[in-house]
């Protein structure tokens, strides 16, 4: 069973993750986006060198869940996006708000899942 939801975790957000990126393209070459987008998060990204950087590790981090590859460094790359997201729906625009909670659920159960790959960066004093 927990693999079975890690799985649905893992391709869930990696579906998430590759469309909000892709999308976030369409925006930033002035093209209709195929999802709309939150007028509150892109009053956020006045220079488009953030989105940019952004969208692109969205994309990256998307590709590599669905690859089933690198999993620990997406997620711990998408934990900033995440949380951000969530507080932006929380505070500003609650349209999305469930979406942004489902994402923040099912990023904690992968980073529960995959604790142990993180246990050596809380160490107080590393082995050499």
């Amino acid at each position: 069973m927990a693999k079975a939801f890690l799985y649905v975790a893992r391709v869930f957000l990696g579906v998430v993750f590759l469309a909000a990126g892709v999308n976030g393209y369409f925006v930033i070459i002035d093209l209709e986006p195929f999802i709309a987008t939150s007028p509150e998060a892109m009053a956020l990204f006045e220079f488009k060198y953030l989105l940019i950087f952004e969208k692109s590790l969205e994309i990256i981090c998307g590709l590599l869940l669905l690859l089933n590859q690198f999993v620990p460094l997406a997620i711990s790359i998408l934990t900033p996006i995440i949380v951000n997201i969530f507080l932006l729906h929380l505070f500003l625009d609650h349209s999305l708000l469930l979406l942004a909670a489902l994402l923040l659920i099912m990023h904690g159960y992968m980073l529960f899942y995959y604790r142990e790959n993180f246990m050596r960066i809380l160490e107080k004093k590393p082995s050499s």
